[in-house]
């Protein structure tokens, strides 16, 4: 069980955390109101979906075909957290809007295919904490669906209290950075214990 706990918090924080997908989100909702960015937002779901997918799969190919590769696998996970969690705790959380652009569905959903934090995250999510422990299809496939609603609920929540969660980051950035960091870490730790 602590292992759900870990992936859970990692997804949560990989997709919570300012990129693409969060601050064109932010951005089409503060400009043009929540109903019109909407289809932005579903672009990202049937984008996530897609690609979220495709890494699984081939997550879980390695781990059927090269077995060995689960401790690389291990390894470059916890370096990337540990790596997220130190740009985490060194970032500034101050959000530009003023540089996205509106985007609809299919612009959204073709973002998800060079948005690297959805490969990375998915990939790094699906290794260490998935694979190693299960293995039916069906309940690896629940855990990709897990990932694609979180990222999509991210997408929403900045789209809807966008400016409030800037303005929040904004007065208490440093104490939110140092307690995400510190959860990227603790996900680390655990993928060894």
């Amino acid at each position: 069980m602590p292992v759900l706990y870990s992936f859970l918090i990692y997804s949560f924080i990989s997709a919570y955390t300012p990129g693409p997908n969060n601050l064109m989100s932010l951005s089409n909702a503060v400009r043009f109101g929540f109903k019109k960015s909407f289809p932005f937002n579903l672009g990202i779901l049937a984008g996530s979906f897609i690609v979220i997918t495709i890494c699984t799969v081939f997550s879980a190919s390695l781990y059927q075909f090269i077995p060995r590769v689960k401790i690389v696998m291990q390894i470059f996970g916890a370096a990337y957290m540990l790596f997220l969690a130190w740009k985490i705790w060194r970032s500034s959380s101050e959000v530009n809007i003023t540089d996205a652009k509106e985007v609809g569905f299919l612009s959204a959903m073709f973002l998800q295919f060079v948005n690297p934090k959805i490969y990375i995250g998915t990939i790094t999510g699906m290794s260490s904490y998935i694979l190693p422990f299960y293995q039916s299809a069906a309940v690896i496939f629940s855990f990709s669906m897990s990932l694609v609603a979180i990222v999509f609920s991210a997408a929403v929540i900045w789209a809807l209290f966008g400016l409030m969660f800037a303005k929040a980051l904004g007065k208490h950035s440093k104490i939110i950075n140092t307690v995400m960091a510190l959860l990227l870490v603790y996900c680390s730790a655990s993928l060894f214990l």
